[in-house]
């Protein structure tokens, strides 16, 4: 079942950085475990995809407060999916989509694990996929081992944004994934890997 909302959690907005809805803020719903990517740790990851981003396919497998997603969009990825388990924390992404006018964006209500096994296989893959579950769920390595196995799902020279707490050990991301980028920022951590393509399906 969906995450709890609580007295304890609040709802809360962030503001995109940069390009088409620069300045713009969008909403989310008080939902356990949603929390988003700060402003210094999003601007970095865009940095480093400053050279992918624009035209890119975009996967953001927990979504939340779409944060990474819609700064994808508005920084010219030509295609933005969002993943979000939370009933109320979908609504809020298809109001901040439709709000800022992203037709580039799609959200689907649904479990990121489940959607995979829907997906249409013959889609095009996937360029850039972001990985931010709440930090105190195992959905990260679930997540991980997922992707791990897709053949169709990842396009060739893939790169894959992890965001995790700094006192996590990564000891079940594929030893084929290249480390690109990597920083901490006090309690959290992120990590950009490049997934080299498979001489064999090429």
């Amino acid at each position: 079942m969906p995450p709890k909302v609580t007295n304890k959690q609040k709802a809360g907005q962030v503001r995109i950085i940069a390009g088409q809805c620069r300045g713009r803020r969008i909403s989310f719903p008080a939902v356990v475990g949603l929390r988003p990517t700060g402003d210094r740790l999003r601007e970095t990851l865009f940095n480093w995809l400053a050279a992918e981003i624009r035209g890119a396919h975009c996967l953001d497998f927990f979504a939340g407060s779409g944060a990474l997603g819609l700064e994808a969009a508005s920084r010219g990825a030509a295609k933005v999916t969002l993943l979000e388990y939370h009933h109320a924390a979908a609504r809020a992404l298809n109001d901040n989509i439709e709000r800022l006018g992203l037709k580039s964006v799609r959200v689907f209500n649904d479990d990121a694990l489940n959607w995979l096994h829907h997906r249409d296989l013959d889609a095009r893959p996937f360029d850039i996929i972001f990985l931010d579950p709440p930090f105190d769920s195992t959905l990260l390595a679930s997540a991980v081992a997922v992707l791990a196995r897709q053949t169709t799902l990842l396009a060739a020279d893939a790169m894959i944004y992890i965001e995790a707490p700094a006192r996590q050990t990564l000891d079940f991301i594929p030893a084929s994934w290249q480390l690109h980028r990597h920083k901490t920022a006090g309690d959290v951590t992120c990590h950009l890997y490049r997934v080299p393509a498979d001489p064999l399906t090429n």
